[in-house]
């Protein structure tokens, strides 16, 4: 987040550069997480966390890929409020979660704690954290690895590689290209809202979003300005377009065996939120 005056909205870059004005909302913010919060539990709309019957449908699918594991260990990179390890849990699984959000994981440890599941929950940068190592399932979901820039998204999944057991598979939620793309030029849209993700309190917001087809990137830049004291907060957020087949090379280069892809977290059922699609993947070995 950066403050700023009015008068540097008049003046900002059109269009903004790619990961130079910020590479994220700030999740890591405690009113903003609070507030993201709401949004991951909500059951109006799919745009934090998905709805319970889509989780359900996605959780099903992932649970397939853990047939004849008993007790198995799964690790959610980005696990928000822990809404898939908790059910994952239920099932008998052991489960390990990060996030960058303070809110997201005081949640799920509240959560985890209350039911007695087999979860533990610790709040991270992915960029920086250990993800430790012996697990037969990780989970990169909805779209969180378009959100890195290209050589910290490979470095992840380098490390997600390293943390699977022999055996172990991987199962990766993109942005379909589509979608990170949206319109291919500039949008710039004007709100007022009493309170909103951004701030508790009365205010307008500019939003635009831009494409760079040189890095495939695209930012989205959020100015909101206080109403009553014209008090201006920049945010900024970058994301990454990858096909099916560039994500499923960078696997393959970085060791993983038998990429598969889906149409869905759901498999090829109809259950996934659009603009999004799945790959499966392998370590080699036994374990």
């Amino acid at each position: 987040m950066t403050r700023t005056t009015l008068a540097a909205i008049l003046e900002r870059r059109l269009p903004p550069l790619p990961w130079v004005e910020g590479d994220n909302i700030p999740w890591q913010e405690p009113n903003f997480s609070r507030r993201m919060l709401a949004e991951h539990l909500s059951q109006e709309h799919d745009l934090a966390s998905r709805r319970a019957s889509s989780i359900d449908a996605h959780v099903s699918f992932v649970a397939e890929r853990l047939q004849g594991i008993d007790n198995a260990s799964v690790l959610d990179l980005g696990c928000g409020p822990g809404l898939y390890l908790h059910r994952l849990a239920r099932q008998g699984h052991r489960g390990y979660g990060l996030d960058f959000s303070p809110a997201a994981i005081d949640y799920a440890r509240r959560i985890a704690a209350h039911e007695q599941l087999e979860c533990r929950f610790e709040r991270a940068d992915l960029r920086h954290a250990d993800f430790g190592e012996g697990f037969d399932l990780v989970l990169l979901i909805y779209g969180q690895i378009n959100v890195f820039e290209r050589q910290h998204a490979r470095d992840i999944l380098r490390r997600a590689h390293a943390a699977l057991a022999p055996g172990g598979t991987l199962v990766l939620e993109p942005q379909t290209p589509e979608a990170v793309r949206g319109s291919a030029t500039t949008t710039t849209s004007w709100t007022t809202a009493e309170h909103g993700l951004f701030t508790d309190v009365p205010h307008i917001m500019l939003h635009e979003r831009s494409w760079d087809q040189a890095s495939r990137t695209t930012t989205e830049r959020w100015f909101v300005i206080d109403s009553e004291t014209a008090t201006v907060e920049r945010h900024a957020m970058s994301s990454c377009s990858y096909d099916r087949d560039e994500l499923a090379d960078i696997l393959r280069s970085i060791g993983f065996d038998h990429v598969a892809a889906h149409r869905s977290l759901a498999g090829e059922e109809d259950a996934a939120t659009p603009g999004f699609f799945a790959l499966e993947a392998s370590r080699g070995g036994t374990v």
